[in-house]
């Protein structure tokens, strides 16, 4: 039995599976790993910054204009699609197979696949809010008003809802992503190398029976795995959701 049928196997027989992703899931979609990116120089202010550096709050608040510059350019990618292994998780919810998506990505892609429960980690592109009033924008709101968006109704600048470093990641997510681990009967891992924390320590609450990996590389959880797969997620995922009856 080859890994793909073994993964369907598995998951024919479960009913509260849940997918837990990071940025493999989305580089079958043509985003870039952020975290591969490299050190960047800016001109303006004439100095050289990490992209963690001006991916923070800090950056935000003491450089705004910088920040959304390279907000627009590295973290939204609007041309991007559902990849198939998007459409396949949410081929497996609407079966009643997965019960979830944790993910620590932040495109929006699992919604736009039609997945219907999924707790974005790390918050999303698609949404932005006024810090001052609380109102909501969306993501165009904030690419067409350059260089900085401002809100319409009290002038208060439009932060896109994304987790940045330094910020805390909100415990409504995380309480409702540790419940659904914690109840899963069958946790899938993919496209994370497990050393994102708080993020990655999320699968210490599973509690289930069937660990499954599906990471190019290696990761610490590997050991406790059923299954390691070391296949692309999308190609992985789309052949194991063809296989069920």
């Amino acid at each position: 039995m080859t890994n793909i049928e073994k993964l369907a196997e598995i998951l024919s027989h479960s009913a509260s599976a849940v997918f837990f992703g990071g940025a493999g899931m989305s580089t079958e979609s043509g985003i870039p790993d952020f975290r591969s990116a490299s050190g960047i120089y800016n001109q303006k202010l004439n100095q050289t910054f990490s992209p963690e550096e001006m991916a923070s709050y800090n950056f935000f608040v003491t450089h705004p204009e910088e920040f959304f510059a390279f907000y627009r350019e590295r973290f939204v990618y609007l041309d991007a699609k559902p990849n198939a292994g998007h459409i396949a998780l949410a081929e497996l919810e609407r079966r009643g197979i997965l019960s979830a998506v944790v993910t620590q990505n932040i495109d929006g892609l699992h919604q736009v696949a039609d997945s219907k429960v999924v707790y974005e980690l790390h918050g999303s592109i698609r949404r932005s809010y006024c810090v001052k009033c609380g109102a909501k924008y969306d993501v165009k709101f904030v690419m067409n008003n350059k260089p900085i968006p401002y809100c319409e109704k009290c002038g208060g600048v439009v932060k896109p809802d994304v987790v940045l470093y330094g910020e805390n990641l909100d415990s409504d997510t995380i309480s409702n992503s540790i419940r659904a681990i914690s109840n899963a009967d069958t946790l899938i891992v993919g496209g994370t190398s497990l050393i994102v924390y708080p993020a990655a320590g999320l699968i210490d609450y599973f509690r289930g029976r069937h660990l499954i990996l599906i990471n190019k590389t290696a990761t610490h959880a590997d050991a406790d795995a059923e299954l390691v797969i070391r296949e692309p997620i999308g190609e992985t995922l789309s052949k194991a959701v063809a296989l069920l009856k």
